[in-house]
């Protein structure tokens, strides 16, 4: 992974550190949204429900931001610069609950009718402090 190593602790499930990711809306101006968040490999995978604003954002525009704050230390955090590298709805239910299950311990209540998506987002710069 691209993580150096004095940061690869907030990525870990038992930091249940939250992850502040900004895309860019139609006019260019930024948009934030903290989200829960897993990674696999030299990814990050957040999950969120179809139609939402940072979902026509990333599709519409790939590249994102992202600050991962450790919890226990607020001017600790590490910043990620990258692309999104998939969209998908497969297996995004399970991931929902598995991230509900990170940080609340149980599964998530998805809303009837409610599609789930994962992004997969490439880690291209790190920076931290």
């Amino acid at each position: 992974m691209n993580i150096p190593e004095n940061y690869q602790d907030l990525l870990k499930d038992d930091t249940k550190a939250y992850l502040f990711l900004a895309t860019i809306m139609a006019d260019g101006t930024p948009q934030v949204t903290p989200v829960w968040f897993s990674a696999e490999e030299n990814y990050i995978l957040i999950n969120t429900a179809a139609g939402r604003i940072k979902d026509h954002n990333m599709q519409a525009r790939p590249h994102v931001a992202m600050v991962i704050q450790d919890p226990n230390d607020p001017y600790r955090y590490m910043q990620i610069r990258g692309k999104i590298a998939e969209r998908t709805t497969e297996g995004a239910v399970a991931h929902i609950h598995a991230l509900s299950q990170k940080y609340m311990g149980k599964d998530w209540n998805i809303p009837a009718g409610e599609e789930r998506v994962i992004f997969k987002i490439s880690i291209d710069k790190v920076s931290g402090h």
